[in-house]
């Protein structure tokens, strides 16, 4: 396993990060009604130790919570909370009825209070703010996330999904007011979704702001054919809603990376995931692990080189995307 630097700190990181959204079960939690339950989530878990995964990323609206309780009880069982790195997000609706979502102090007080509980630790080391709130002052945003990690409850901050004018705003006040700034961006990046290109990636590079893509196989379409269906591919709602609108376009791009994957004999996810390691500043893909191969199959890609005329070969049937992901 290689270990990186997160952004611009001395953090220290697997350059596979599992994601836990898989995990857990709850009722009316339909984002992931194909994911495992505790049972089948540990060995998952457990394995990502054994091949030197130290970087787990959750939520606490996966599984409303279920998925942060599964993790903690793995992590204190199993491994050394000083080696490994937790990441957890608050945004999300977590109850009916007032500040049951969003960015408010009072939502994000309430809700770290509630994520420490479930993951079994004193602090998390990377705090997500899992979409932008347009309801809150981002200056409420910011100064209640530093109150965080001046407190010990978190040691780093980070968004996900938003446009750039709304991440570099936040960074900007926060910068203004000696306050913390984000240190990485887990935006949504593959061969069939690269809006980010345009704007976010260029000003993370320049502000030296990791990248944590997530989705980095476009829940699993540039990994089989296009005609194969698992059971994800069946329920999963939320990536239907990115991906179906351009299945016929994106069809290109994927015999195209099972083209390739049968030249150089390996597997597709591993010409995907290798595409996705030389992107600059990518620092680390979440890998959303279901079975033991998923990891396994991610860290061959960390091998893979692919040349300039390989990459452009993948890259050139892409077309503008409409914007998804973002609130």
């Amino acid at each position: 396993m290689k270990y990186v630097k997160l952004g611009n700190t001395g953090l220290d990181v697997s350059q596979v990060c599992l994601g836990c959204m898989g995990f857990g079960r709850a009722e009316n939690w339909v984002h992931n009604s194909w994911g495992l339950d505790e049972t089948a989530s540990r060995p998952i878990i457990q394995k990502a130790l054994e091949l030197g995964i130290n970087f787990f990323d959750t939520a606490n609206v996966y599984a409303f919570g279920n998925s942060e309780e599964i993790l903690g009880r793995a992590l204190k069982e199993c491994a050394n909370r000083d080696e490994v790195v937790i990441a957890t997000k608050v945004w999300g609706q977590m109850h009916p009825g007032p500040n049951g979502k969003g960015l408010s102090r009072k939502a994000i007080l309430s809700e770290m209070d509630k994520s420490l509980k479930r993951l079994q630790t004193d602090y998390v080391d990377l705090y997500i703010i899992h979409r932008w709130d347009y309801t809150t002052p981002i200056e409420e945003t910011m100064e209640v996330l530093h109150d965080l990690v001046r407190a010990g409850k978190t040691r780093y901050i980070g968004a996900s999904s938003m446009y750039a004018w709304q991440f570099q705003k936040a960074n900007t006040v926060a910068q203004q007011q000696g306050w913390t700034r984000f240190v990485s961006m887990q935006n949504h990046l593959n061969l069939l979704y690269r809006e980010d290109e345009r704007e976010m990636i260029p000003y993370c590079q320049s502000e030296q702001i990791a990248l944590t893509p997530y989705s980095p196989l476009a829940a699993g379409r540039l990994t089989r054919d296009t005609t194969a269906t698992t059971e994800r591919s069946e329920k999963d709602s939320i990536a239907k809603t990115k991906y179906d609108a351009t299945a016929e376009a994106d069809r290109v791009i994927i015999d195209r990376v099972a083209s390739l994957a049968e030249k150089r004999g390996v597997a597709r996810v591993e010409i995907a995931l290798g595409w996705l390691f030389q992107r600059q500043p990518v620092t680390i893909p979440i890998i959303g692990a279901t079975k033991f191969s998923h990891l396994e199959d991610a860290l061959r890609a960390l091998a893979i080189e692919l040349s300039a005329k390989e990459t452009a070969f993948l890259e050139e049937p892409y077309i503008p995307h409409k914007i998804v992901g973002h609130q």
